[in-house]
């Protein structure tokens, strides 16, 4: 149901390298429409929180280069609700920018923060699990994450730990946080049945994320706060400029979340992906009777397992080839091994060095 003390922050500044050479610095991966079902990543996002969300409460946080992109593909908003940072500074100063701006609009507001290019499959069921959050942020001070039940011990995602504590079974105390484990240590974690994928989505109260930026990131929050009426205003531009020059480049997981004594964890399984690699868009893609998940004009004879992905016309054909990524844009033909496709994002960088920004 949608309520006028929720809003919603959607984060959309990441580049998304690789996924290269869909996503490029120019126009990265949640302005693509990855699945080929005629909605982009940021879309699909929006989509899901005006469920909850009154529409001219969302803002989108995103750099400054993009921000005609998001106008672009979410004609509804205001160029008000698109908050431009002039770099990159992760997440924490992102979601400090956005309090500030809902803070003159509404101090009891309630918050979903949601990265633009994630993939929920069962909407009705991360609704149910938001709306179970917001409930919490709505009778305790508790910031609240979203922990997504693993399927797998991958080492691409961080793990949240939880107490079996509480009389909901659903929603627990978080233990600890730890970042991208090695293969061993992911497993250890699923044995053990205690620790379940960080999502990257959060849900508190206005009043208790200031307090935990003004207790944990406490530079941070004095130098927005020291500027809280610019905010809404038309020097914000000026002034978000002058603060990220000497923000620190920090997570809100690093910053906040590790260190806070008041997170809570929905237990969630609500189809998810944070669609960061080619490998994990694959079990996401409709796939033919040898394994190949495709987009786009595709054939392919005596090959299996692959990620071919063609969002042109070109007709792209390929034979004898298994376990591969086959990416084909208008400018760049990608083939790499599926297992090597951690390698993409060190590509990119030599690629930056060698050809200069046109290619990445």
């Amino acid at each position: 149901m949608i309520d006028k003390n929720n809003f919603g922050v959607i984060m959309a500044g990441g580049i998304g390298s690789r996924f290269w050479p869909m996503s490029r610095s120019g126009n990265p991966k949640q302005f693509h429409d990855i699945l080929g079902i005629g909605r982009t990543l940021i879309q699909m996002t929006f989509d899901r929180l005006i469920r909850i969300i009154p529409e001219d409460q969302i803002f989108v946080v995103t750099n400054a280069r993009y921000k005609a992109l998001v106008l672009e593909q979410l004609p509804t908003l205001k160029a008000e609700q698109v908050l431009c940072e002039p770099f990159m500074r992760n997440t924490a100063p992102c979601i400090a920018y956005a309090n500030f701006c809902i803070q003159n609009i509404n101090p009891n507001a309630r918050i979903i923060v949601a990265p633009a290019d994630h993939l929920i499959l069962k909407e009705d069921a991360f609704l149910s699990c938001v709306q179970l959050a917001l409930d919490e942020t709505s009778s305790t001070n508790n910031l609240v994450t979203l922990g997504i039940k693993p399927s797998r011990p991958d080492t691409g995602y961080g793990y949240i730990q939880f107490e079996e504590t509480g009389a909901d079974a659903n929603i627990k105390k978080v233990r600890t946080f730890t970042e991208k484990p090695d293969l061993e240590l992911a497993q250890s974690f699923i044995d053990s049945g205690d620790f379940y994928w960080n999502s990257g989505i959060f849900i508190w109260s206005l009043r208790n994320i200031q307090a935990s930026f003004e207790e944990h990131l406490n530079d941070m929050y004095k130098l927005f706060a020291g500027h809280a009426s610019d905010f809404g205003s038309e020097r914000e531009q000026e002034t978000v400029e002058k603060i990220y020059a000497e923000c620190d480049n920090i997570s809100i997981d690093y910053g906040i979340m590790e260190k806070a004594k008041n997170v809570k964890v929905v237990l969630s399984d609500f189809g998810w992906s944070d669609l960061g690699t080619w490998g994990s868009l694959y079990s996401h893609l409709k796939q033919d009777d040898q394994g190949n998940g495709t987009v786009g004009n595709v054939r392919a004879y005596q090959s299996a397992n692959n990620v071919i992905y063609s969002p042109n016309s070109r007709l792209v054909v390929v034979q004898g080839l298994s376990d591969c990524i086959v990416v084909d844009t208008d400018d760049v033909l990608l083939i790499c091994k599926k297992v090597d496709e951690q390698k993409i994002k060190s590509i990119v960088n030599d690629l930056k060095i060698d050809k200069g920004e046109n290619w990445v």
